[in-house]
C-alpha cells in the first residue's frame, strides 16, 4: 500500500520520534510511505475550544493537502494520534457544514473515510497484529479518550502489544478514566486536571510498570510530565515507538533514562 503520514502539530513540534517510528514500522511491513509537505494543523484545538469559524480555513487546507487519498493516489492516511484522527473523521465535515460549505463537507468526508489512527490501520486495514516487534520491558497501556470514545479502537492497541516479543503487558487499573489532559481543558481547569492526573499516575505506579504507553503523544506528555516531576523512573513511550522496536534497534542505556533508538530514514516528500 501507499500510505501518507499525517504527523500532527505535536508530532512535528515536540514528539517527532513517534512519527519517525510510524514510518519505520510501515516500511518494515513492506509499505510505501509518503509525507505531504504542505500539511499543517488539522484544527482540532480550534474545534474543541469552540472556534468553529476559525477552524474552517484549517479544514479546507487539510482537505487540499490530503485529498489525493480520495482520488486513489494514496491508499490511506495514517496518524499516530487518536485525537487528530478523530477530528478529521468526526469534526471536519461538521465544521464545513456549519459554515454552509457543502462541497467542502463532502470533500472532507472523502478524505476522512480513508484516514486511520495507527492501530486501526494495522489491525483493520492491513490485517496484522504481530508486527515483528521486540521490546523487553514491563508495560501498561492507557487508552486515550478520543481513541476509546470517538474512534472506538477498542482493544486493537492491546492486540498489537500482546504480540510484541519480550514485552510484559500489565493491566492499568481504571484504564478508561481520563488522564485529565483534554487539550485546553488542562489549561482552563488546571486544578481539576491535576487531580485527574494524580489518580492516573497512582494507577500507573500501582502496576509497577517501567513504561506507560498510549496512542496519543498529548496524553503521554501530560502523564509523563507528572511522573517525571515526581521522579518515579516510569517512562512514557508512544505505541508506535514500541511497535517499531526490534532486537537490532535496542541500544544500551542507563536504567529509566532512554527509549530504544529509532534510526531516521528518508521519506518521500509530496509537494
Amino acid at each position: 500500500m501507499r500510505i501518507a503520514v499525517m504527523a500532527t502539530c505535536l508530532g512535528d513540534a515536540m514528539f517527532p520520534q513517534a512519527v519517525k517510528a510510524t514510518v519505520k514500522l510501515l516500511r518494515r511491513l513492506g509499505h510505501e510511505v509518503v509525507f505531504p509537505e504542505g500539511q499543517t494543523c488539522c484544527g482540532q484545538m480550534h474545534v474543541n475550544t469552540g472556534y468553529l469559524r476559525e477552524a474552517v480555513p484549517l479544514v479546507r487546507h487539510h482537505v487540499d493537502v490530503f485529498e489525493p487519498v480520495a482520488h486513489g493516489e494514496w491508499d490511506a492516511v495514517v496518524a499516530p494520534s487518536g485525537s487528530c484522527t478523530g477530528c478529521v473523521r468526526h469534526q471536519h465535515a461538521m465544521v464545513a457544514r456549519r459554515a454552509g460549505d457543502e462541497t467542502l463537507a463532502e470533500r472532507a468526508e472523502a478524505v476522512a473515510g480513508r484516514t486511520y489512527e495507527l492501530s486501526e490501520l494495522l489491525v483493520d486495514v492491513l490485517g496484522v497484529t504481530d508486527v515483528g516487534a521486540y521490546y523487553p520491558h514491563r508495560v501498561t497501556y492507557h487508552p486515550t479518550c478520543h481513541s476509546l470514545r470517538m474512534l472506538r479502537v477498542a482493544d486493537k492497541p492491546l492486540q498489537l502489544l500482546r504480540a510484541v516479543r519480550g514485552l510484559e503487558l500489565v493491566e492499568l487499573p481504571d484504564a478508561e478514566v481520563c488522564c485529565g489532559f483534554g487539550g485546553t481543558f488542562a489549561v482552563k481547569n488546571g486544578e481539576t486536571s491535576t487531580a485527574m492526573l494524580a489518580d492516573k499516575m497512582r494507577n500507573v505506579l500501582d502496576t509497577r510498570a517501567e513504561v506507560c504507553t498510549a496512542g496519543d503523544s498529548s496524553c503521554l506528555m501530560h502523564i509523563g510530565g507528572g511522573l517525571g516531576r515526581l521522579r518515579t523512573g516510569v517512562r512514557t513511550v508512544h505505541l508506535a515507538e514500541i511497535l517499531a522496536s526490534t532486537e537490532a534497534s535496542q541500544t544500551p542505556a542507563a536504567p529509566g533514562t532512554a527509549t530504544p533508538h529509532v534510526r531516521d530514514e528518508p521519506v518521500e516528500v509530496q509537494r
